[in-house]
């Protein structure tokens, strides 16, 4: 018999067991909607009605899989709203309990549910979030470091501190998708070896999810083995995995959702045709009703295609393009396999798409553009950004510009790397991270429009502190900051660096050179995430390097570069002399009253206000020590990494300011990427508390970074939600396997209740 026909034949029986022995109600229960498009009821199991659990409503009946999820109040009663038309299994999950079985809903019937209490333990740890699963993993003691090296603790001694191990293991780790889920704590060899092997093992080129680069992935993953320490590393992981597999479980039991958390709609679509996508775009985030109801954007990093998902008709689409360099870039055909490298997506105040693209990996194709030759005006003394800091002109960077109502697509060629991107409060200048690890970049797109010229429409400044100043009245304008073509006025950064982690870690601080006191300095390193302060059009970025990371605050003034203006934080050293409050920045962002909030690996949220430093320049600030005053530092929901003081197993990588209200839960509502914890982390500045928006199925949901949209102004919540996407680089991690589950796209909402239509 067909094997497919035999598990359809085999669903379709259990799903009619199942309703058959469901208790449909007759009609709503006291306080639940009846809505055409709307299933409510209530949830119980052998214990009574279970609160704060998830109903989860799922139909492949739409163009594109497609899931609801909402929580039970406190009498167990649930409302799914907004239901399109099809058929749709129903099922319960919850701390404490198993999943229920499968039963059929149509929307205008509601239908009571009946939860299933776990057994043991043991299988109700199966539905935790990966946080709680590596929270058990034991690194060295704070007392081991610095490492000794293979003849001594066998600690690779660039590990100067426990926190510096706990960022690679961020970094090299969490950076690509979760630990602690079912794949990553469960190995079949649970022995150095077996973990040797693993370490190394790529997928085949051509992979669905990640194309051809599985190698690249596995190198990153042994190399990081090395950079531990590499006996003393495989150890670590090997001794996690066997004493889970010996029955031991997380110490913690997360908490069901409570409060306002048992508000929260979700919504779910499969798009992206299982490719790993990185970062998406729905709107201009100073102005959220740009593009409403229009298509979410993604970017599928690893195969060059852009994505689209329309909502409304659950609909998803991709198309591909190429950049020849220096010269257009254009759409390709649908059959025709792209060769580019989009990085991340940003929506403009025109409802364009713009996105930046990292160029191809390797050397070029047979048949393909050559990479760009050098480009004049990087480095022409006649332009006024290269006579002050002359760019290497040569680079594969190019910032892509896409219609969607002419469906054309240009490209500005840049002189520098550029990484992420985030439009000034001004909505015309598109800034950079990036910038090759010596500037800050930005596209003037008003003027590209009118000119296409990007001589006339790029821009850069190199990052020079104001570290000579001595008088504080000086230090909050920073007017004594020179930026000149005569770079012998500053402290240069050291000619090498000692970076354990390559581009996007710190490792130990630059080599040490004297600072001469009279002079400004020029700092460098990677610039990763980026956003806006709406409240005097400063721009803010989180620098990942060196050790522990900072925050840089760049103002272009009014007349750049000349008027360029740059600040550096770094997390205050803490008594020890080694520690810092906070370590490893990933991304940062700004609340309305410009407060910088910095997202961090090691499962911290940082609070920077600017406002409060007694100085922000002098002496100090080659160091960004300068405002100890300015940090608050305060740790994500979930628990701590077992044997460690700072942070918690969960990891950050990008976050927003909700400064527009799109999710409902309040304007300036500092939102997180809880990146291994299956959640969105919602922090109230004034209330100093989490709210925690998890999604409890698949099981695998981690996101770079969100955004938020108003589709209708008068609609209340239903006009408006905030948008992430699953971007586990293995999609293959996430619930349900190979087969089961790949890219999905999120829409979080908040009602005014659990039972709210």
């Amino acid at each position: 018999m067909n094997k497919q026909f035999v598990r359809v034949l085999l669903a379709s029986t259990c799903l009619a067991a199942a309703a058959s022995s469901a208790s449909f109600a007759a009609g709503a229960p006291a306080g639940i909607p009846n809505a055409a498009d709307g299933i409510g009821g209530v949830v119980t199991s052998s214990k009574g009605p279970e609160a704060g659990v998830w109903v989860i409503a799922e139909t492949r009946d739409l163009p594109t899989r497609f899931i609801k999820i909402v929580v039970t109040d406190d009498q167990g009663r649930f409302f799914l709203p907004e239901l399109p038309k099809a058929n749709y299994e129903l099922f319960v999950r919850g701390y404490g309990l198993v999943d229920s079985a499968r039963v059929a809903g149509t929307p205008g019937k509601n239908q009571n549910l009946t939860a299933v209490i776990a057994p043991d333990a043991k299988t109700a740890a199966e539905i935790y979030p990966a946080n709680y699963w590596y929270s058990l993993i034991r690194v060295p003691a704070e007392t081991e470091f610095p490492g000794t090296g293979p003849k001594g603790n066998g600690i690779a001694p660039q590990m100067f501190s426990q926190q510096v191990w706990v960022q690679q293991m961020g970094d090299r780790c969490q950076m690509c998708h979760q630990i602690g889920t079912k794949i990553t704590r469960t190995l079949a060899d649970n022995t150095v070896e077996g973990w040797a092997e693993r370490v190394q093992q790529a997928r085949g080129m051509g992979d669905q999810a990640i194309g051809d680069h599985g190698p690249d992935y596995a190198n990153v993953m042994n190399n990081s083995m090395t950079g531990f320490g590499r006996q003393r590393g495989l150890a670590m992981w090997t001794d996690w995995t066997q004493r889970i597999a010996k029955g031991e479980l997380p110490k913690e039991t997360p908490p069901r959702p409570q409060g306002i958390e048992r508000n929260l709609v979700l919504t779910s679509w499969d798009w992206a045709n299982g490719r790993y996508t990185h970062d998406i775009s729905g709107t201009d985030r100073h102005d959220p009703t740009v593009n409403a109801n229009g298509p979410i954007w993604g970017v599928t990093a690893m195969w060059g295609f852009m994505e689209g998902l329309n909502p409304g008709k659950s609909e998803q689409f991709e198309f591909g393009y190429k950049v020849n360099y220096n010269k257009s870039v254009e759409v390709l055909p649908p059959d025709q396999l792209p060769d580019a490298f989009p990085h991340n997506p940003m929506v403009d105040k025109h409802a364009r798409l713009w996105a930046t693209d990292l160029g191809r990996y390797g050397a070029p194709k047979p048949g393909t553009a050559p990479y760009p030759a050098k480009l004049p005006y990087c480095t022409d003394a006649g332009n006024k950004f290269a006579k002050y800091y002359p760019q290497p002109g040569q680079t594969k960077n190019t910032a892509v510009l896409y219609d969607p109502k002419t469906q054309k697509i240009e490209g500005v060629p840049m002189c520098n790397g550029i990484h992420h991107l985030m439009f000034n409060v001004n909505r015309k200048d598109l800034y950079f991270s990036g910038g090759d690890n010596k500037v800050f970049s930005w596209v003037d797109i008003d003027v590209w429009d009118k000119t296409k010229d990007p001589a006339k429409s790029v821009s850069w400044c190199p990052m020079v502190l104001d570290s000579n100043s001595t008088d504080p009245a000086k230090r909050p304008s920073l007017t004594d900051v020179t930026i000149t073509a005569d770079h012998t006025q500053w402290n240069e950064p050291a000619a090498s660096r000692s970076l354990a982690q390559g581009e996007e870690g710190g490792g130990e601080a630059a080599v040490k050179v004297a600072i001469d006191p009279k002079k400004d300095t020029r700092v460098e390193g990677f610039l990763y995430g980026i956003d806006a302060d709406i409240s005097d059009g400063a721009m803010w970025a989180a620098k990942t390097g060196p050790f522990p990371g900072q925050l840089v605050r760049f103002h272009p003034g009014a007349n750049p570069p000349e008027t360029c203006r740059t600040e550096m934080y770094e997390p205050p050293l803490l008594a020890d002399g080694k520690n810092y409050q906070s370590f490893n920045a990933r991304g940062v962002t700004a609340d309305s009253k410009g407060v910088a909030w910095g997202f961090t690996g090691n499962g911290q949220l940082s609070r920077f206000e600017r406002k409060l430093c007694k100085n922000v320049g002098g002496a100090a600030a080659a160091k960004g020590q300068q405002c100890p005053e300015g940090w608050s530092v305060y740790d994500a929901p979930g628990p701590k990494i077992e044997g460690t003081k700072w942070g918690t197993a969960d990891f950050h990588y990008l976050g927003w300011s909700d400064l527009h209200d799109t999710i409902g839960l309040g304007k300036d509502m500092i939102i997180t990427a809880g990146s291994n914890s299956d959640s969105l982390l919602a922090f109230d500045d004034k209330a100093k508390k989490y709210t925690i928006l998890r999604v409890p199925y698949p099981l695998g949901f981690r996101t770079r970074g969100a955004d938020g949209r108003i589709d209708d102004p008068k609609a209340g919540w239903k006009g408006k939600g905030g948008w992430a996407t699953y971007s586990n680089a293995p999609v293959w991690h996430q619930e349900g396997g190979e087969d089961g589950s790949g890219p999905l796209l999120v829409k979080f909402q908040m009602r005014p209740s659990p039972l709210a239509n």
